[in-house]
């Protein structure tokens, strides 16, 4: 783990996280939804308008770093009081396991923390395996959501949610 790092993404970053996303949104979910429906949600989410949108509207993005080679990356931010939610977590396929997804989340709970955070929430795609990794790492499934996205297009979702609180006092009584 000791060659794992973590920076800020800025809009100066854009491009990257663009460039890391088609490696491995494509992969992810060309089993779970059709090639139209990827192609729609990859413009709707990750065209460089729509990342500059979310960066505006308080998602903060980072990057994972593997000995100074950029791997992944995510997006989080606070959607209610205490509520934080994770936008976004990618790795590239080859450098899935050996802890590195439990890294980047260690790190934004860290971060939250300090912001007063309660729970982190995430939506998974009800058919997506990381749905697993979730609750290895103690998220649970809270609702199932359908959300119109357009065209046509629906994502359908498994909420699930990580509660902080006990973590929080820990966390606080280690500074």
């Amino acid at each position: 783990m000791s060659s794992l790092t973590i920076r800020n993404a800025s809009i100066a970053d854009i491009e990257l996280i663009r460039e890391l996303n088609l490696q491995v949104w494509p992969q992810t979910y060309s089993h779970l939804q059709t090639p139209g429906q990827v192609n729609y949600m990859l413009d709707m989410m990750y065209s460089k308008d729509a990342l500059e949108k979310q960066m505006a509207d308080g998602h903060q993005f980072i990057i994972l770093y593997d000995k100074h080679i950029p791997i992944g990356f995510a997006s989080y931010g606070e959607i209610e009081e205490h509520i934080f939610k994770l936008h976004k977590l990618y790795i590239l396929p080859a450098h899935h396991g050996g802890g590195k997804g439990r890294f980047v989340i260690d790190f934004i709970k860290n971060d939250i923390l300090t912001k007063g955070a309660e729970a982190l929430q995430l939506n998974v795609n009800r058919k997506n395996v990381a749905k697993n990794f979730y609750e290895k790492i103690g998220f649970k499934v809270i609702r199932s959501e359908d959300k119109d996205i357009g065209n046509g297009y629906f994502m359908n979702d498994y909420v699930m949610e990580k509660k902080l609180t006990n973590e929080h006092e820990e966390f606080k009584n280690s500074l």
